[in-house]
């Protein structure tokens, strides 16, 4: 087959998901051009014709940039609705993934949905990680059922070292043999709910308090703002800097249990390193969290309604084994479903949808 340029846009480098996606189109010989500004994706798009794809994934780097003004985020989407038009006019086909229903801290709303209606009738096909993520959007953009494709999350089996200890892993981090410990791992940032988390190790007796293990990158802004949440009653064992790959085994093989109190949340990468891990997790129950995880033993659930009680009650009760999350993982193991991604890529590209 003539080769084959695939433009993917943002191309985060230090992306798990992205790199590991990417790996059977790869190895098909797919061309794939990266960039993470406008600018160089308006290059891309123009080389872009019959039989070649531009796959979209995070719109925030187009109207939610923080030093861009209103109308100054319009036209920025005025030049990417031209650029794709131009390219599809060419042949080249369009695939979106929906990573978030919006932009966390989305700053231009009307344009966001704007953006999102745009790709979602645009689109020759819309991949989604959460089988119910139609109706997860549904109150901001609806989308054409026959265009879906449901491919899960990869797992981050065998992609990270496991090599180390829970008593290694423990000891570092000043553990004792009778604490327990909560991770928040990845990004700390305000949508991720760790002012619940924070509220919910406090409501539990000093006595039987668990650890916090709080690790990811932090802007310095957030960060004060943890630092005054965990006062001097909560306490918490930190790394507020990108965690090396070498380094990821230690916080899960030192926890007990992985929290992910999130706001609006639709996919989490972390939640796939917790069963790879073998380390139980909790979720807000949600319709869509619970449409893909509801049959997995290895999650719990807290209620929504009342968060930071609900949660506290779920993380003062020894949490259990994570049984299950092991065949989780094998059952996503990553590079089957890049190979699910590289055959609707070549799909895609062969179809012959008319014009949307």
């Amino acid at each position: 087959m003539p080769d084959r340029s695939l433009v993917v846009f943002p191309a985060y480098r230090d992306n798990p998901y992205l790199n590991l996606m990417l790996l059977a189109p790869r190895a098909r010989g797919w061309n794939v051009l990266e960039s993470l500004r406008l600018e160089q994706l308006e290059q891309h798009l123009g080389h872009l014709g019959t039989g070649d794809v531009f796959h979209m994934h995070w719109t925030s780097p187009i109207v939610q940039r923080a030093d861009d003004d209103l109308a100054s985020a319009g036209l920025r989407l005025d030049r990417f609705r031209r650029g794709v038009d131009a390219a599809r006019s060419r042949g080249a086909r369009l695939v979106w993934t929906i990573h978030n229903v919006l932009p966390h801290d989305a700053r231009h709303l009307e344009l966001e949905l704007e953006l999102d209606r745009y790709l979602a009738a645009t689109s020759d096909a819309v991949h989604v990680m959460n089988r119910d993520t139609a109706a997860a959007v549904a109150p901001y953009y609806a989308l054409d059922g026959a265009r879906v494709v449901h491919i899960p999350h990869p797992s981050y089996q065998g992609v990270y070292p496991s090599s180390g200890s829970r008593s290694e892993a423990r000891t570092r981090f000043g553990l004792g043999d009778t604490d327990r410990a909560v991770l928040a791992f990845g990004q700390m940032r305000p949508y991720k709910g760790l002012d619940v988390l924070i509220d919910a190790v406090r409501r539990i007796p000093s006595a039987d308090r668990p650890v916090l293990l709080l690790a990811g990158r932090t802007s310095d802004e957030d960060r004060a703002s943890i630092d005054a949440l965990l006062g001097d009653d909560v306490r918490s064992v930190r790394e507020h800097d990108h965690v090396e790959d070498v380094d990821v085994q230690r916080w899960f093989r030192a926890a007990d249990v992985a929290a992910f109190p999130y706001r609006r949340v639709l996919n989490s990468g972390s939640l796939h390193l917790a069963a790879s891990f073998g380390v139980p997790a909790v979720l807000p129950d949600e319709a869509h969290l619970r449409a893909e995880f509801g049959d997995e033993g290895w999650v719990r659930w807290f209620d929504t309604a009342d968060a930071a009680a609900s949660l506290a009650a779920v993380l003062a009760e020894p949490v259990g084994s994570a049984e299950g999350a092991e065949e989780f993982s094998r059952r996503l193991a990553p590079f089957a479903r890049s190979r699910e991604y590289a055959e609707l890529l070549d799909e895609v590209a062969t179809s012959t949808s008319p014009e949307r």
